[in-house]
């Protein structure tokens, strides 16, 4: 609670942007988990500025998607298995995010290591399988639009169903 009322202070924002700021940057569940947007977050996914010029239905599209192509199913010789996004890699570590921790987690591990790696086809897009309610998928839309473009204007949660 003290997260989300210092959030609605920092500034006089519409309150269907102030709203949408504290669903995406809630520490434990917010996009921003994986999400850069203004300079916070982490940089998992990608920064969502790029879709904050979009209609606002085509962004509840992109949230609602459940597959990723950036996504991938990794298996280690050992036996775990994760879904994964890549990070770096040199001639001997690969470096993943393992999206099966909230938030997630990175995972440094040595080529020899890694048995198998191949496009996910289970893991799900977090905003898909929460169930947002139309408003609040209108609230942080509003917020990645203002966020991302300085567009203040409302979104009507009818538009997004």
């Amino acid at each position: 609670m003290l997260f989300a009322a210092l959030l609605l202070m920092q500034s006089a924002l519409p309150p269907q942007i102030e709203r949408g700021q504290v669903i995406f940057m809630d520490p434990a569940k917010g996009c921003s988990t994986c999400h850069v947007l203004k300079g916070q977050g982490t940089a998992v996914g990608p920064d969502l500025k790029i879709i904050s010029t979009l209609a606002p239905r085509a962004i509840a599209i992109a949230m609602r998607g459940t597959l990723t192509q950036y996504v991938q199913s990794v298996k280690l010789k050992k036996g775990d298995a994760f879904p994964a996004m890549p990070g770096a890699k040199d001639a001997k570590t690969l470096v993943f995010y393992d999206l099966s921790k909230m938030p997630p987690e990175l995972r440094k591990i040595e080529q020899g290591d890694l048995e198998s790696m191949r496009n996910n086809e289970t893991w799900k897009h977090p905003a898909a399988v929460r169930e947002y309610t139309a408003e609040q998928l209108a609230d942080i839309i509003a917020y990645v639009r203002y966020a991302g473009s300085g567009d203040k204007r409302k979104v009507d949660p009818e538009e997004l169903k």
